[in-house]
């Protein structure tokens, strides 16, 4: 049907793989927002939760680290968990987006903006 249009059926399937890829993306990342992941620090002493799109949702402090003495310590230890479940949020963050290329024959390793 458009044989005679040259590369315009190519760009018709690119334009529909496009809007596909586009709808792909919308709905990972509405998954991401309800996917978690926890970090932790002190041997589980602290612990945060975060969304897989990296927002904190929880914090849970082992009542045993409440020490006048300690403030300092705690601190640190609260600031290493945020940072583990941020981290942990970013890798599965990636890890879904490479699921969702891995057909789409992009470079590996590509990352996509987001």
């Amino acid at each position: 049907m458009l044989k005679g249009l040259g590369g315009l059926g190519d760009m018709a399937k690119i334009m529909k793989q496009a809007q596909e890829m586009q709808t792909k993306m919308a709905e990972m990342q509405e998954a991401l927002e309800t996917m978690t992941v926890e970090g932790a620090s002190g041997a589980g002493l602290v612990k945060a939760t975060a969304t897989a799109k990296g927002e904190l949702i929880g914090l849970n402090i082992d009542p045993s680290i409440f020490n006048e003495d300690d403030k300092e310590v705690v601190e640190d230890l609260i600031l290493a968990a945020i940072k583990d479940a941020q981290s942990k949020a970013q890798e599965k963050s990636q890890e879904e987006m490479a699921k969702l290329t891995e057909g789409m024959g992009l470079p590996p390793g590509m990352k996509m903006p987001f």
